[in-house]
This record gives C-alpha cells, structure tokens and sequence, in this order.
C-alpha cells in the first residue's frame, strides 16, 4: 500500500497547510505539460485529494483507505481502479478495473482531458484556403505567392504578451499547474476535479504587465506573403500542407498549420482523365481515306507532327507514349490520345462536287 505522506514528503502530523504546500510544490515540479513525470504527477495527486480531506484523511489514518457510501475506495496499489470488497454475507468480492485510465482521468478527475486541452491552448489555428491553376502548370512544378491574412507574432513583445522590460510570473490562482480544483460528487463518491485555469488560461503563468500592443496575446493580426511550392502531376481536390504557416500561437505557441486545396481549371481543348490527356484534331477527308500527316500543338506549346494511317476512322485514337501529364509520385508521364475527328465539307465547289460525283461512279 502506497504512503500517501511519504508521496508528499510530509509527516503524519502535517498542518492542512502544509499539505497544500507540498502538494502545490511537487505538481509544479511533476506536471506533465513542464516535462515532469505524469505517473509521479498522477500518484502526487491521488495523494492529496486523500489527506486534503478532513475525513477522508481520518478514515486513511485508521484503516489505510478510504471508504466512500459503502464502496471500498483502496488506495493501496492505486490503478485508477475500484473494489467493492465484503458484500453480502458469504463475503461475496467484486472487483472492477478500469484499465484506460485516460478516460477515468477524464470523466472523475479531469487531469487527462485537462491535460490534453491545455496542449492546444497556445496552439494557433490551422488555415485552409483554396488556390485555382491551368492544366498546363500541371505539367512542370510550381511556386505560387499568395499574401495570406492571418494572426502573426507581435513585434512588440515578440510573441511573450509581456510588455518589454518586465516579467512573466507565476499565475497566482492555480500556483502554476494551470488548473484549479473543485470537489465533484458522484455515485461512487466525492473526486477532486481538475478544469483550466480562467485567470491564465491554462498555461501556469502571466505576464506581470500584458504587452500593450497584443494585449498580452503574443500575436496581432496582420498578412504574411507565403511561398507555396506545387508539384507537378497534381490534381483537382488535392491538399499541400505547410507547416507552421498557420495562426501564430498565443504567447510564443506552437503555429498552426497551412492546407491549400488545389483546383485545375478546365482547358478549351485538352481533356485530362488521370495522367492522361485526350485532344480532339479535325482532319480531312482525303486524309482519313489516303492517310498523311497532321500537326499539332501540345498542351506545353509544342508542335509535333503526328502519322494518320489511312483509312482511318471518325473517332479513332492515336497514342503518344509519355506526352501527358507527370506522374505525382515523380517519375514517368501519362500519355497524349489524339482522337481523329473528319470533318465532312459543306460548302463545296462545282469541282469538288463533279469530282466526287466521279468517285461515286467508282463506288466510293
């Protein structure tokens, strides 16, 4: 069984007082969000919220734990866990264990939920914004600036929320572990609840005077030019994230996170489906029954001469290997389709018309 007043480094006849020194002491040197050891912490408070109480400290003194409305409350080799011990006449013993003791802490205590809200309480806020390209950046990478309104680190104090020349102190309220206490009653008996501190919001400290210029948040808001890289082979409704040019944090926090959704406008003539992309070229119809050569212009500004077989159909494909888009992994190409599309005259000459006139003659 644990020694709650060794836990606490206090006698057996230790004042109310000097108990809630030792305890405030040892949870500002313990608390997990200063790098101290959660389970030392967890173990100083399950200590204190014992011997703080009148009672609870008494029936500890004389029975070495604590009995609360008929449930066995057992400190001793304390998980977090509960023992109904001795029920009944024939000394029936129920034991129930909560082995995520996170979510005990949370719903009993407090300690885990207030321990994890307070990680993000000087956390700045992510941003997501939307960014529109041509079909044709897809092709190369791209480094766009765009001028992004935002929370950005005050000058003044440079991000402290302290007015330069004085100091940051301890909050007074919660004694530093950024939470204060309040007794909870439940069925399986009374806990001391943990919840963030509203006098410094859940850090431990304030600035002696608050910077007069963020009013002691460490951060104003203002623009910031940011530069975004693009990688080729990128894709409607794909996200590129950019660390820590998000929301600047409270008081020197953690910066937020930038997510940039990208959007590829349509073109008038290429058609994308994946990496590929599919052009639509007119050709004559001398051209589709004789065959020949047609050029065109690819998607980055290219001319290439391409074979018509002859006889081709209206609606045949050709493929060209590794004209498309980039693959975004980065290596290799999609590929271009040329589809052969005959465009049949309408206005013809007397000519023309004596000439096909002929070559229905020939059965054609």
């Amino acid at each position: 069984m644990k020694d709650y007043y060794e836990i606490l480094g206090v006698s057996r006849n230790a004042t109310p007082e000097e108990i809630r020194k030792a305890y405030y002491k040892l949870a500002h040197k313990y608390h997990p969000d200063k790098g101290g050891d959660e389970k030392k912490f967890k173990e100083i408070n399950e200590a204190y919220q014992v011997l703080s109480d009148k009672e609870k400290r008494s029936q500890y003194d004389r029975f070495g734990r604590v009995f609360e409305q008929g449930a066995g409350f057992e400190p001793g080799g304390f998980d977090f866990g509960f023992n109904f011990g001795n029920w009944g006449k024939d000394g029936f013993d129920f034991e129930f264990n909560l082995e995520d003791l996170s979510d005990l802490m949370d719903n009993f205590f407090g300690f885990g939920r207030s321990s994890r809200q307070k990680k993000d309480l000087k956390r700045g806020k992510d941003i997501r914004v939307e960014m529109e390209i041509s079909l044709a950046d897809v092709l190369n990478n791209n480094e766009k600036e765009i001028v992004l309104p935002k929370f950005v680190m005050c000058n003044r104090c440079q991000g402290t929320g302290a007015e330069p020349g004085t100091v940051i102190k301890e909050c007074f309220s919660c004694r530093g572990t950024g939470w204060v206490q309040q007794i909870r009653r439940t069925p399986l008996g009374s806990f001391t609840q943990a919840s963030v501190c509203p006098e410094c919001g859940g850090e431990g400290f304030r600035p002696e005077k608050p910077c007069q210029v963020c009013q002691g948040e460490g951060r104003v808001k203002g623009k910031e030019k940011i530069k975004i890289f693009i990688p080729a082979g990128v894709d409607t409704n794909q996200v590129i994230k950019i660390e820590g040019k998000g929301d600047a944090g409270r008081r020197g926090g953690q910066p937020g996170n930038l997510y940039v959704r990208i959007f590829v406008k349509p073109h008038s003539k290429f058609q994308r489906k994946g990496d590929d992309l599919y052009l639509q070229v007119p050709i004559s119809l001398t051209q589709a029954v004789l065959g020949g050569e047609v050029e065109i212009v690819t998607l980055d500004n290219k001319k290439l001469n391409i074979e018509i077989p002859a006889g081709s159909e209206s609606g045949k494909l050709l493929k060209l290997s590794g004209k498309g888009i980039p693959h975004f992994s980065g290596w290799g190409r999609g590929n271009l389709y040329v589809e052969l599309i005959i465009k049949v005259p309408k206005n013809l000459t007397k000519e023309q018309k004596r000439l096909l006139e002929e070559l229905r003659k020939e059965g054609l």
